[in-house]
């Protein structure tokens, strides 16, 4: 990718939107604060969003933990469902439109699942998020119903030059499904939740870039983020006896990236995977 400073470089696409995965405890908190200051630079980026749900000792996000990512450089910060674990979150999030919580969190739940946002250049990104319903802990609402009336709300290519929808879920199934759904309405559809990367990135046949799983910001010398004891234990004898704690270390920054049209449809994506224990890519 040609860098800022070239003068002869010339923009013929949208916008280089990069979207990074579950953000778990403090190794995931420092490498967002080390490494995307950088990469907005290097990789001229537009938007950024960060899904932030297990920022804060691996559950949920607290309200300076928040503040802290969206100074490190994210435009917009995603939930899942530990939205309101911390609970300061629950007055936090009517103060800073940058978070975005489950359209099907719960009807009484505070903020905003879809929003508009600008970018610097005069933009406008529209983020949603939806959680899955399949071999999900809690019976959510159904996510496709609540997307729907979001894309006839803001159609693609209307007011929202990009549409960017965060998939909360465990199956890959169900996320495939969304996928096709939104193929044609949304610029990217890319799954969060389960803190293990896929390799499936593609540009569906209607320009919309898919990813089944971002994959976490944490240190992947662990178990899903979590120091590795505790989880073995548990696998082992079937009877807790801490609390998880996440791990320490090294983290890599996982995530997607896709360079988008002037209609919203995208033109490239590539996997991230930046710092720690992977295999380094990106643009």
């Amino acid at each position: 990718m040609l860098l800022p400073n070239d003068d002869a470089r010339i923009r013929s696409h949208g916008m280089n939107i990069l979207f990074l995965g579950d953000v778990v405890g403090r190794s995931g908190r420092q490498a967002i604060t080390n490494q995307l200051p950088r990469l907005r630079d290097e990789w001229e980026l537009d938007f950024v969003v960060v899904n932030g749900e297990n920022a804060t000792s691996g559950m949920g996000l607290s309200g300076s933990h928040a503040s802290a990512l969206i100074e490190a450089g994210a435009d917009c910060i995603t939930l899942g469902d530990h939205a309101f674990d911390q609970k300061d979150m629950l007055q936090f999030i009517d103060n800073e439109n940058r978070i975005i919580r489950p359209l099907n969190f719960s009807k009484a739940s505070p903020g905003q699942g879809a929003r508009l946002f600008a970018t610097r250049t005069g933009k406008q990104v529209l983020v949603t998020q939806a959680l899955g319903q399949v071999f999900m802990k809690r019976p959510f609402d159904d996510p496709f119903s609540a997307l729907e009336a979001v894309f006839r709300a803001h159609p693609l290519g209307g007011l929202a030059d990009a549409i960017i929808v965060d998939f909360h879920g465990e199956a890959t199934s169900e996320k495939m499904a969304m996928g096709h759904w939104c193929d044609g309405r949304a610029s990217l559809m890319v799954g969060t939740h389960t803190h293990v990367p896929t390799s499936d990135a593609m540009i569906l046949p209607k320009g919309c870039g898919y990813l089944s799983d971002a994959g976490m910001c944490g240190n992947y010398n662990s178990v899903i983020g979590m120091q590795r004891d505790e989880p073995l234990r548990r696998f082992i004898t079937g009877m807790p006896k801490e609390r998880f704690t996440p791990a320490l270390g090294d983290a890599t920054l996982s995530g997607v990236y896709i360079e988008t049209d002037n209609e919203g449809h995208a033109q490239r994506i590539e996997m991230v995977r930046q710092g720690g224990l992977l295999q380094q890519s990106g643009p």
